[in-house]
């Protein structure tokens, strides 16, 4: 039963994942679906071999850059940080955005060492300052630690760019995922300006 074992504990380390549920999974997979078990398990393998992030906005990507940020239709002049892929998604299906994107893949949190390097802030930084973005848009989460991530993102770039966030529609203390695409799509066209704290350290 080892191998069940490590099946188990693999499930388990997914978000969400407790033992029960990796447990009830595992079995289905082995003893009610084996076909679903092949293709999740093949599927899972190429993806790891083949997806890597983009080099320009950091979201899973075949190629070097990613579709977006290789189409020249898009905006290349307004930049959308959002903390996660699944908010990427998001914003994508809402159908009101053409800008480009850079993915943050978290937020600040100190005490478990995710830190500006590990979000990628400076490379964010570094692309805000460059002569073809006008427009930086801060699309995290209410939540406390979504404000403090834009709210270190907004004193890092300072007034060298234009800063917005997402306007009405957006209920303090939640993030994108509980919106549905009608409501993200009014809070992303009716964004509002954002200014760095004044005499804060860049």
């Amino acid at each position: 039963m080892e191998s069940l074992e490590q099946l188990i504990a693999a499930l388990r380390r997914l978000p969400t994942i407790g033992p029960k549920t990796a447990r009830r999974l595992a079995l289905h997979l082995l003893q009610r679906d084996r076909q679903a078990g092949d293709a999740l398990a093949t599927s899972l393998t190429e993806a790891l071999a083949r997806l890597r992030p983009c080099r320009q906005c950091r979201q899973l990507a075949a190629d070097d850059l990613c579709g977006i940020c290789a189409d020249s239709e898009r905006d290349q002049a307004t930049v959308c940080v959002v903390e996660s892929l699944d908010d990427l998604y998001r914003i994508e299906q809402a159908g009101s955005y053409t800008g480009r994107y850079f993915v943050l893949n978290g937020h600040l949190s100190p005490l478990e060492g995710v830190g500006p390097e590990e979000l990628g802030i400076p490379q964010l930084t570094e692309q805000a300052r460059g002569p073809d973005v006008r427009e930086v848009i801060l699309a995290l989460s209410t939540q406390v630690e979504g404000e403090a991530t834009a709210q270190y993102i907004a004193d890092q770039l300072g007034d060298q760019v234009a800063l917005s966030t997402l306007a009405q529609g957006v209920p303090m203390g939640h993030d994108l995922s509980r919106l549905d695409p009608a409501t993200l799509a009014v809070a992303l066209t009716s964004r509002v300006s954002r200014a760095p704290v004044q005499g804060s350290d860049q």
